[in-house]
């Protein structure tokens, strides 16, 4: 799966770029149709104190495709927590092709 990494007013560092693609294996893991994964991470330095980073993910798969966005006060989580969103959409549309072919 071809990864894609955006940031705005974030330097995407060496530990930052491994912490995503682990997250997008564990996303391909659950679908191997994927093509292609677009993050793109922001700091929102002038809006709201508490959540200052966004992840948003965006899943291009053969068909329907995915997206998920959170924002959180540490970027590690927020990225975690879109993965957790993204897990829990792809489980779910295996779900129901499995009810459609009963």
């Amino acid at each position: 799966m071809k990864i894609i990494i955006e940031s705005h007013n974030i330097e995407v560092t060496n530990a930052i770029e491994e912490h995503v693609e682990l997250c997008v294996i564990k996303l391909e893991h659950l679908n191997q149709k994927a093509v292609e994964a677009r993050v793109h991470i922001e700091r929102d330095h002038v809006g709201q104190v508490l959540k200052k980073y966004k992840c948003s993910m965006h899943i291009i798969l053969k068909g329907t495709d995915i997206y998920a966005e959170d924002s959180e006060k540490d970027l590690y989580h927020a990225i975690d927590l879109t993965t957790r969103k993204i897990q829990q959409q792809l489980r779910k549309q295996h779900s129901k092709k499995i009810k459609l072919k009963r």
